[in-house]
């Protein structure tokens, strides 16, 4: 089910009625319908899917209880093993088999050896990677002995399942959601407020400005072999602001929808195309993710590679974000793509000091502020914005002979004509959102007005603008970005 969906629009306000009036009395009842309504969002897609959270949430549940129980370290190691080999099995399958197979015949053809491999058609589960890592913190955090587990399987399931942000995120620990399925919620009008505020913010970013400037997206990297080094170079611009607002517009939803039940999900996205630095780029860039690669697997790397310095830290960087990379997609440019990561962030590491990365909290150095940036301050953020902006062009084309020729046909004489075939209304939009979120930027979304004073007519005006042009653009439901990974 899609978040721009008609179908969501008629079920959110039932399963919000039905959460609040019928079984607010019980919490038992109240996690149990949770767990009913996002099996049914989740079944909407494929029911057979299901399954595999069922087959997660089983196996994490148990292993969990295993561990905190375990007499020895041997033995907690044991189940934590069985329980990353169910559950990176599961994810291995069915997002990489056809892409180690085809990968490893190709090895083997490029040393002229004939080596048969087989492929099947393995359709890839919406959201498998999320909710897979989702479980997979609740083990891993009980085998540190930072969580203890629960024996309410009803919770733990809904924990699993929480439809807001099942299929993209945001990457929610067990330490912050499970808690709060597993204590009474109450209803706060203030946060429902705003959540509803937040829900249209992502809409606003994902149906009126993602979707519109996918088009000209698809065909700058669809004919770049065609087309003047001007209009690639605006197809990879428009392309970092898609994604953007394609993704943190699924966030704003997610967590807007989640305020709306008494939920507070973590802060996905920080204006990261503000960002003055790379390191400040992924603090605010996928906070779930970065912070999940950082605490279970930079961290411990850097740990274990310690006696090699600062040659073992950056190590470290480079094989989690390889392991970022291959997250996103089954495909070289996606690995790519995390490793142009890593070479940007190489002489942090070996000249500067790189504690992590990615955080849940900005560092004081990383504040916008409210007041004059220096032209420094502009130069960096336009530098930044371009370093990511290259690598995203790999993220995008479809294999990384194409990502280079893309980058190649942008280095050309004619990146200085004018380009091609850009809509006024796509640019409009994109300067809407710039703006308005420069002036958010010390706040958690656009359309946050609980802590500042705007005239009642200025604000509804906002809202009935966005509604309007959700309105005008909104067409046939288009799949968000990120359901593909």
């Amino acid at each position: 089910m899609l978040f721009n969906s008609f179908d969501y629009a008629i079920f959110l306000p039932i399963v919000f009625f039905v959460y609040w009036f019928l079984v607010q009395k019980s919490l038992k009842a109240q996690n149990l319908f949770l767990l009913v309504a996002s099996y049914v969002f989740y079944g909407w897609w494929d029911y057979r899917f299901l399954s595999l959270i069922f087959i997660s949430t089983i196996v994490d549940f148990v292993i969990g209880q295993k561990i905190a129980n375990a007499e020895g370290l041997n033995r907690k190691r044991l189940f934590l093993r069985i329980s990353l080999l169910a559950n990176l099995g599961l994810l291995g399958f069915f997002k990489y088999y056809n892409f180690f197979v085809e990968s490893w015949v190709g090895a083997f053809s490029t040393l002229g050896i004939d080596f048969a491999g087989s492929t099947i058609n393995v359709i890839l589960p919406v959201g498998i990677s999320f909710y897979t890592f989702q479980t997979m913190s609740y083990s891993l955090d009980i085998y540190r002995g930072q969580l203890k587990p629960t024996n309410d399987f009803i919770s733990f399931a809904a924990f699993v399942s929480f439809f807001p942000q099942l299929v993209a995120g945001p990457i929610e620990r067990a330490s912050n959601l499970l808690p709060q399925i597993l204590n009474k919620r109450s209803f706060d009008l203030n946060e429902a407020k705003d959540g509803l505020r937040q829900i249209l913010v992502g809409l606003f970013k994902k149906v009126v400005l993602a979707d519109n400037l996918a088009r000209f997206v698809n065909m700058a990297f669809g004919e770049y072999a065609d087309l003047s080094g001007s209009t690639l170079l605006v197809g990879s611009i428009f392309f970092s602001f898609q994604i953007y607002a394609d993704f943190s517009g699924y966030s704003d939803i997610a967590i807007g929808t989640a305020r709306l039940f008494g939920v507070k999900l973590m802060t996905n996205f920080r204006y990261p195309f503000f960002s003055r630095s790379i390191p400040e780029f992924w603090r605010r860039w996928h906070i779930s993710l970065n912070t999940w690669l950082n605490d279970y697997v930079f961290l411990p790397l850097s740990i274990r590679f310690r006696y090699w310095h600062k040659w073992g830290l950056l190590l470290a960087a480079w094989i989690t974000f390889g392991l970022s990379g291959i997250w996103h997609g089954a495909g070289w440019n996606y690995i790519a793509f995390g490793l142009i990561h890593a070479l940007y962030l190489t002489p942090t590491v070996l000249f500067g000091r790189l504690s992590g990365i990615g955080s849940k909290k900005l560092k004081k150095k990383d504040s916008l502020g409210g007041g004059f940036i220096s032209l420094i301050g502009w130069g960096r953020m336009l530098f930044t914005f371009c370093l990511a902006n290259i690598s995203l062009i790999f993220f995008r084309a479809r294999t990384i002979e194409d990502g280079w020729n893309y980058l190649a046909g942008i280095f050309d004489r004619s990146v200085f004509t004018l380009p091609q075939g850009i809509d006024t209304f796509p640019v409009l939009f994109l300067g809407l959102l710039i703006v308005g979120e420069w002036l958010q930027r010390e706040r958690e979304h656009m359309l946050d007005f609980t802590s500042i004073r705007v005239p009642v007519w200025l604000r509804w005006s906002i809202y009935y603008g966005i509604i309007f042009l959700l309105i005008l653009f909104g067409g046939e439901p288009v799949d968000f970005i990120y359901f593909q990974f």
